[in-house]
């Protein structure tokens, strides 16, 4: 049975989601990435993690509705949004929606989000 912490990545971006899985796993967590909305719900309704990474802007399924359906599916696991939209709106939306944390992905390296991750779950 693993300890690990499981991360759930929820980005369409494929090279950005890759970094982030490989970052996470080399700090000791274990993570998981997937490239659209639709496929995380699917996911988060069979598995359990400690914390999600989830972008904005996805095909099929955008993250506001991932964290509208997380609300209704009463799924509550944190989540940490990554975006690129960088609107104040967008915040407070993700925010009230459940969004622990809102990291713009242009401004912030990937370290400093795994940083955040482990602060969050250790």
């Amino acid at each position: 049975m693993s300890t690990k912490k499981k991360i759930l990545i929820i980005e369409d971006e494929k090279p950005m989601a890759r970094a982030l899985e490989l970052k996470l796993t080399h700090s000791g967590f274990e993570a998981k990435a997937v490239f659209n909305g639709a496929d995380g719900v699917k996911i988060l309704e069979k598995e359990t993690f400690s914390l999600i990474l989830l972008d904005l802007i996805m095909p099929e399924m955008d993250g506001f509705t991932v964290l509208e359906t997380l609300k209704e599916k009463k799924i509550k696991t944190p989540v940490i949004v990554l975006t690129n939209l960088s609107q104040e709106d967008d915040e407070k939306r993700a925010k009230t929606l459940g969004a622990l944390e809102f990291f713009i992905k242009s401004d912030t390296p990937i370290a400093t989000i795994v940083l955040r991750v482990a602060e969050l779950l250790t």
